[in-house]
């Protein structure tokens, strides 16, 4: 009963420091003081209005930090204070069902939530030794994954795909019909109209069992970065509580932007595509906070989006070699209505040999390699070029690929379950 107040206390400084303002520059502030710490909040008073904010470094004697909203209205020589503390986000069982910003502040017309327990937004992941090997499935409602790209209880996983190919959809089928006990989905940078055409996807049933953290494209690089950490701080929270929590971030692209527009207005040097290092550390610190532990898991899905459809993007380069597989969704397929367009050949799942039946492996094994035969020679198939007969195993993959394609598609609206999956998928080779 007394941790919220302890805890309110160990986040709290009695002491104040102040500085004032000698510059602004875009959303960037340098001032002379206060006394303070990189990732401390501030606060600007500026003509009767507060300015939340947050150290973001320093440049000499100057400190630099960062406005949570635009800084119109701010003038030079106004007085900016630090807090001692860190940024955090309340947290607890009221947060089901609602809609919240990165600020924690409901954007839902149900009033405020309930929760004593407050928690660092930017926490430091849990250590290696405190985890447990990822030996049972999550059932995501998605054939193509459950079926060819198993996810396990506590697996990363990454959705890389351009722009307008789906990855909004498929993260609502998989918030729809996943097998985890709640969900927390973090909006990054996402355009706001698409904001409650995605809680309509989501529908009722889905928002009942999910917490929605939303941060839109014209809010600060800092709220889109919180957005993101501050869902897996709540995602961390019901973990703790026991439960199988599904994580899906929304996308870690528009993240790592908005780490690149801090980085290289407080003056970090800029490498591949502009991308300052502590973009890459950052996006390391965040994806190493999911997984299972002895008291509950996270199971992580972060989006990525390919810029002009570049798996070599460094940012995609990257972001996969920090997860645990990845589901790469194909504009061709999109062209040609295939829902949901999961390229099968060109994704992976690393864990999948550990979290499945050797009788899944196999067929799911012997179902890809057809589609990787008939993917190489479709071009003669197409032209009339191959005669029938000259390859058993293409002819078999022919005669099997509209089945197997059949099996793929699926409509948004319809979920299955993970044991359904797997016996459809055994069965199609019969």
């Amino acid at each position: 009963m007394l941790e919220p107040y302890f805890d309110a206390v160990n986040n709290s400084c009695s002491n104040r420091w102040h500085g004032k303002v000698s510059q602004v520059i875009g959303h960037l502030l340098e001032s002379d003081g206060p006394f303070c710490s990189v990732g401390e909040c501030c606060e600007v008073e500026a003509a009767g209005r507060r300015f939340s904010g947050e150290i973001v470094g320093f440049r000499g004697t100057k400190v630099l930090s960062m406005c949570l909203e635009r800084p119109q209205g701010i003038r030079y020589g106004d007085r900016i204070q630090a807090w001692g503390q860190r940024p955090v986000i309340r947290a607890g069982e009221s947060l089901l069902g609602r809609v919240i910003d990165a600020a924690g502040q409901p954007l839902d017309s149900r009033g405020p939530y309930v929760a004593g327990l407050s928690r660092a937004v930017d926490s430091a992941s849990p250590s290696p030794l405190a985890r447990l090997p990822i030996r049972e499935p999550l059932g995501c409602g998605v054939r193509a994954i459950d079926g060819f790209l198993t996810c396990g209880r506590g697996q990363r996983m990454g959705i890389f795909g351009g722009s307008g190919v789906g990855k909004s959809t498929l993260i609502g089928m998989m918030a729809r019909g996943t097998a985890a006990d709640m969900t927390v989905l973090a909006l990054v940078g996402e355009r706001g109209r698409e904001v409650g055409e995605f809680l309509e996807e989501l529908g009722e049933a889905g928002r009942a069992r999910s917490v929605v953290v939303v941060s839109t494209s014209d809010q600060s690089p800092l709220l889109r970065i919180r957005a993101a950490l501050a869902a897996t701080t709540i995602a961390e929270y019901f973990c703790a509580q026991g439960k199988q929590v599904l994580l899906v971030i929304d996308s870690l692209t528009r993240f790592a932007m908005a780490q690149r527009e801090i980085g290289l207005a407080a003056g970090e040097p800029p490498t591949a595509k502009g991308y300052t290092p502590s973009v890459f550390t950052l996006l390391s610190r965040l994806v190493e906070r999911a997984g299972r532990f002895s008291h509950g898991s996270i199971t992580a899905f972060y989006t990525v989006l390919m810029e002009g459809d570049d798996e070599q993007d460094p940012l995609v380069d990257a972001v996969r070699s920090l997860l645990d597989g990845h589901v790469l969704l194909d504009r061709e397929l999109a062209a040609r209505w295939h829902y949901p367009p999961i390229s099968i050949l060109n994704s992976l799942s690393r864990l999948m040999p550990a979290i499945c039946s050797e009788e899944h492996r196999n067929k799911a094994a012997e179902l890809r390699s057809l589609l990787a035969l008939y993917a190489r020679s479709e071009d003669l198939v197409r032209i009339g070029a191959y005669q029938k007969g000259s390859d058993a195993e293409l002819d078999k993959a022919i005669v099997m690929l509209p089945r197997i394609e059949d099996f793929l598609r699926q409509d948004a609206a319809k979920m299955a379950k993970l044991g359904d999956n797997i016996e459809q998928l055994l069965g199609l080779g019969n």
